[in-house]
């Protein structure tokens, strides 16, 4: 049995673009050789680095969590700039609790894949776990649990109940994490409304399905070459707003204030709060196809 945490450096494609392969590699390693020297101060050890992450393992919940509170806080109170200029590097976070079965150094078993899927679905600052780990942790750090219901992760046929870690409780993160239930008190009325190209619509919970291309036949069509004749869908599945892209170039989505989009490619997110979906390219280009999304009341 081990904790398991996945840490990964939000944004890390736009820093390797600015700063050029040899520059952003050299800073990216300096980057988590620090973080992971954070991680072992709690005993954990350093199954491998990603790249742009590191995947931990920690013989209790109480030192996996303390460990990524301690990174977050790191980063807050020290900010580290790609280059010395620009935004400084933010971390999204996943713990989860289980069974780890060791091979050869490396670690394989469901908590390791679920640990993976909480960091995709977390946003900058942000640290998601799960039911298990809450179980496990202290009275004190239990605290600073907060449930976001139950979500689908990727790969998985039940719902798993999520929880967020409020290691700053006076931001409230809501809009950058992707995968907060829909089942919260009080949100499950929400509806989602969406608009593009002087066109809106809008989707209720347990509703059907809204559809964007540049076919007419589309819910939302878009005259575009960039667009596909079908190329997005949104539709309320497992108690969420679910995004899927259909398309030959891809979605790109962007979450509140976020400046880093989550990029689709035939694959899906949890639409949560508001945000921007640009089709077939990001929304910087020119005269990009962006839609606008917000989930109210």
């Amino acid at each position: 049995m081990a904790s398991v945490v996945f840490a990964d450096l939000v944004g890390s494609t736009g820093i390797f673009e600015r700063l050029g392969d040899e520059t952003a590699g050299r800073f990216v390693t300096q980057l988590t050789t620090a973080l992971a020297k954070i991680f072992e101060q709690h005993n954990g050890r350093v199954v491998k680095l990603l790249g742009d992450g590191l995947f931990t393992v920690f013989p209790q919940e109480d030192q996996a969590l303390v460990a990524c509170i301690a990174i977050q806080e790191r980063l807050q109170q020290k900010p580290v700039r790609p280059g010395g200029v620009g935004h400084p590097v933010q971390m999204q976070m996943g713990i989860e609790s289980g069974e780890v079965v060791e091979i050869e150094g490396d670690c394989y078993g469901d908590a390791v894949n679920s640990a993976a899927r909480l960091a995709d679905l977390a946003g900058a600052d942000q640290i998601l776990t799960t039911h298990r780990v809450r179980d496990a942790v202290s009275p004190d750090l239990q605290g600073k649990l907060r449930s976001l219901g139950p979500i689908f992760l990727r790969g998985k046929a039940e719902a798993t109940e999520v929880f967020r870690v409020e290691w700053q409780p006076e931001r409230d993160a809501e809009a950058t994490v992707m995968g907060v239930s829909m089942f919260k008190s009080g949100v499950e009325t929400a509806a989602l409304e969406i608009s593009i190209a002087g066109q809106t619509r809008r989707l209720q919970p347990r509703g059907g399905r809204i559809t964007l291309g540049r076919a007419v036949t589309a819910d939302l069509p878009v005259n575009d070459s960039r667009v596909s004749r079908i190329h997005a869908a949104i539709e309320w599945r497992g108690g969420q707003f679910v995004l899927s892209d259909a398309s030959s170039f891809g979605t790109w989505v962007y979450f509140g204030g976020q400046a880093e989009p989550v990029v689709l490619r035939r694959t899906e997110c949890y639409l949560v709060g508001q945000g921007q979906i640009a089709l077939g390219c990001d929304r910087d280009a020119e005269a990009a196809p962006l839609a606008s999304f917000s989930i109210g009341g």
